[in-house]
C-alpha cells in the first residue's frame, strides 16, 4: 500500500540503539486495515497477502516471528520506538521515509494508484478526492489542485465518496478494485497514477543485521519464482 508518513518518527531513533542486533523474536508490525495486503480475517488473526509474505521470509531467515497490528498514522513512530521491528504494511519507499527508516529492497513492484466515484462525470482537477491520512495517495492529491480530503482508514475514505463527502477517492488500485467489488455503485474514473517506488519493509536505521536477512529471503523468493506466485494469487500489483 503505497503511503507516505514521517510523523514525529526521528523523536525516537536514539532511544531504540540497544534493540539493534540479534533479534530472539521479530515483531512484524501491520495496520491489518488494507485488504488484501494485510486485514483482520473472521478469526480475528492478521491475514492477507502480506501476512502470508512475512511468514515466508521469516520460516527463510530462520527468525522467529511474531505479528502485532498499529494504526497507520504512527505506524513509523511506534517503530523507531521499539513497539515491533519490521513494518510489513503496503508501505511504498520513498526518500522522505527513507531519511527516518531503512527499507528492504522490494517486494512489489510499484502499483498504480486509482481513483473511484459513483459517477463518470467527475472533472478530477478541481474535484473533492477522499485519502488515508500519510499516504503518497494524500501527497498526490494535495499537489494536483483538487480539493483533499483525509480519513484515518481506508474505509473510511471510500465511505465518504459513498456518503457523499468526496466526489471520489484515490488508493493502491488492488484496494479499489476490491471496494468496488463490495460496492457496485463505484466505478473507476480517470487514469491511473504511478506513485512509489514499489513496496517494501521498514526497518530501524540501528538494524543493518535484520535487514539483511530480509534482503536475501526476498531476493530468494524473487529467485525461485514464488513471490510472483503470491503477487498473483493475491492479485496486489504486477509482477516481477
Amino acid at each position: 500500500m503505497n503511503k507516505l508518513l514521517i510523523g514525529a518518527a526521528a523523536l525516537s531513533i536514539a532511544a531504540t540503539s540497544a534493540l539493534a542486533g540479534s533479534h530472539s523474536v521479530v515483531r512484524m508490525g501491520t495496520e491489518g486495515a488494507y485488504p488484501p495486503w494485510n486485514f483482520i480475517n473472521d478469526s480475528g488473526e492478521v491475514d492477507g497477502f502480506e501476512r502470508e509474505l512475512g511468514d515466508e521470509l521469516c520460516a527463510r531467515a530462520e527468525l522467529t516471528c511474531e505479528w502485532v497490528t498499529n494504526d497507520w498514522d504512527s505506524i513509523i513512530p511506534n517503530l523507531t520506538g521499539g513497539n515491533y521491528d519490521t513494518i510489513i504494511a503496503g508501505m511504498s519507499i520513498t526518500d522522505e521515509r527513507d531519511e527516518v527508516i531503512d527499507f528492504t529492497q522490494a517486494y512489489t513492484p510499484p502499483d498504480p494508484s486509482t481513483y473511484a466515484a459513483l459517477s463518470a462525470d467527475i472533472d478530477l482537477s478541481s474535484a473533492v478526492i477522499a485519502a488515508q491520512t500519510g499516504t503518497i495517495q494524500a501527497g498526490y492529491v494535495a499537489e494536483s489542485g483538487a480539493t483533499l480530503v483525509e480519513f484515518a482508514t481506508p474505509d473510511e475514505t471510500v465511505a465518504a465518496v459513498v456518503n457523499g463527502e468526496a466526489d471520489a477517492v484515490l488508493a493502491d488500485s488492488s484496494f479499489i478494485d476490491g471496494a468496488i467489488a463490495a460496492n457496485s455503485d463505484l466505478m473507476v474514473v480517470g487514469d491511473p497514477v504511478a506513485l512509489g517506488g514499489g513496496v517494501g519493509m521498514g526497518v530501524r536505521e540501528s538494524d543493518g543485521e535484520l535487514k539483511a536477512k530480509f534482503d536475501a529471503a526476498i531476493q530468494s523468493m524473487k529467485d525461485d519464482g514464488s513471490l510472483n506466485a503470491l503477487i498473483a494469487k493475491w492479485e496486489v500489483s504486477s509482477q516481477w
